[in-house]
């Protein structure tokens, strides 16, 4: 039994490690990217007349979003572009008030002449694969821009995205979101601190050496073409946006990372919105997995350092399965140390495994500290903010890991949409949201049963005085904690 246990937890150790070298190695990539972002001749330059322009169709993705569709409307009217070659399909499969709220919108802004469209479909076939499929199929653009209920476009985003597709083999223009309440608590800091590092590192890391990035579901710009050649949108998975761009990118399509384009977003604020988030994400990229890993393996004409990242891109969601069992794990292993002194050799082999977290704390401090001028104060955020990041990213894998399993294992549920709030400043009450869950998951109970166990582990390092897991099991207290209490207090409000 003490030689399973080793090798289980030696196994998730060492996918850990792997995992952080990849990280590494995409450090390394974004540092050597600097000063070489993708370029492109403005719109003015490329074509004589605004009529000559590319037409565009902007499609908005709703689903009953009550306090955010109205802002959205008004900020996508407001994109500066010209009117006869732009629409706007307000893609809207609300079962509530808000429908006719968007409708009363969408109005306003056709009297000002603007080609705005609201579509309610027969059936909420599909969720979002199925709305932006049925959307698709009466689009008028050469050139599909779409934006998620939460997000807040500049007028000049189709500017600025346009002109980058200047070959015709460009299928998708992303940008980078950014966050308007990102200090709005200590969730969404941590929140905006981890999406951050994605949004630098991991996009632009991957994008300059040409390996696969995926589609972040919004905030970006397809070629219409693009989406039809690599089999239109599909519902078979919950991360529709990273399986058609594994799908598109399979065709040769090329893909754009574009960092210097942020389009602002909101953050969820509530613990149980996040882990929503957090289920959709974690479960969709296992089902990807299943359903692109095996094509990009058997691809003749993709290099292997682009399937060594495809395998840990598409699998990174795995990562929350080794944290967990390696946490549960590290309790036990404390006991078989202390019983065990032959295993002496294999622990300090082990022990090499701190890499791992040299290497991640590497990853984000470049994340957290690029373009920052004052690198002494941005030094103490990053040791408020990354060991907190850390414990918290530990206290969700009990719920991300049986995401991943239930990817991996074929388990179909619904797509559940995260809620949003339209609150910014902390003074806002969530109390008023309509959409927040009030029930306490199971999951939360096994959380706070954790948080126990894990306090149990630091009472077992003074037992056997051995103290070399206390800040492991101190990160995994204090993260299952986190996430129990806001789970039971924003269910309560």
């Amino acid at each position: 039994m003490a030689v399973a246990l080793i090798i289980i937890y030696g196994l998730s150790l060492f996918f850990i490690f792997l995992y952080s070298l990849v990280q590494l190695n995409l450090v390394m990539n974004y540092k050597k990217s600097f000063g070489k972002e993708h370029t492109a001749l403005s719109l003015h330059e490329q074509y004589d007349t605004e009529e000559d322009y590319p037409y565009v169709t902007i499609q908005l993705p709703v689903y009953n979003e009550l306090y955010v569709v109205e802002r959205l409307i008004d900020k996508v009217c407001n994109i500066d572009y010209p009117s006869s070659r732009l629409e706007i399909q307000v893609l809207d499969d609300s079962t509530d008030e808000s429908f006719d709220v968007a409708a009363k919108k969408i109005k306003v802004w056709q009297q000002k002449g603007v080609d705005i469209v609201h579509i309610k479909r027969p059936e909420r076939v599909g969720y979002k694969a199925g709305a932006l499929s049925y959307g698709l199929e009466i689009a008028k653009g050469d050139f599909i821009a779409i934006f998620d209920a939460d997000f807040l476009p500049n007028s000049d985003f189709l500017y600025r995205m346009i002109p980058h597709f200047n070959n015709d083999n460009v299928g998708l223009v992303q940008g980078k979101w950014e966050h308007i309440n990102q200090n709005y608590s200590m969730l969404t800091r941590l929140q905006a601190f981890g999406l951050d590092a994605h949004f630098s590192i991991e996009q632009r890391g991957r994008n300059i050496a040409k390996h696969f990035i995926n589609f972040n579901g919004t905030a970006g710009v397809w070629r219409a073409e693009c989406i039809r050649n690599a089999g239109g949108w599909q519902s078979d998975t919950l991360t529709e946006d990273l399986d058609i761009a594994y799908r598109a990118q399979l065709k040769k399509w090329e893909f754009k990372y574009i960092e210097s384009t942020g389009v602002p977003s909101e953050l969820p604020v509530a613990m149980n919105a996040v882990k929503n988030q957090q289920y959709r994400w974690s479960k969709g990229a296992a089902e990807c997995t299943v359903k692109n890993l095996s094509k990009v393996l058997k691809a003749r004409k993709i290099g292997l350092s682009t399937k060594i990242h495809a395998i840990f891109h598409l699998m990174n969601s795995f990562i929350y399965i080794c944290i967990l069992m390696t946490a549960v794990l590290s309790v036990p292993m404390l006991w078989v140390k202390f019983i065990h002194v032959e295993y002496a050799l294999i622990f300090q082999i082990a022990s090499m495994f701190l890499l791992s977290f040299v290497i991640l704390s590497y990853f984000y401090w470049v994340s957290l500290s690029h373009n920052k001028i004052n690198k002494r104060k941005t030094f103490g955020e990053f040791l408020m903010l990354f060991p907190l990041f850390l414990s918290v990213s530990m206290g969700m894998s009990l719920h991300n890991a049986l995401a991943v399993i239930e990817g991996f294992f074929g388990r179909k549920t619904p797509f559940v949409r995260t809620p949003k709030f339209n609150l910014s400043i902390a003074t806002n009450s969530l109390k008023s949201n309509k959409y927040l869950s009030h029930k306490i998951s199971p999951i939360t109970i096994l959380e706070f049963l954790l948080t126990i166990y894990f306090m149990g582990g630091l009472a077992l390092a003074f037992y056997t005085q051995d103290f070399g897991l206390v800040p492991f099991h101190l990160m995994l207290t204090i993260g299952f904690g986190f996430v129990t209490f806001y789970s039971i207090k924003h269910s309560r409000v």
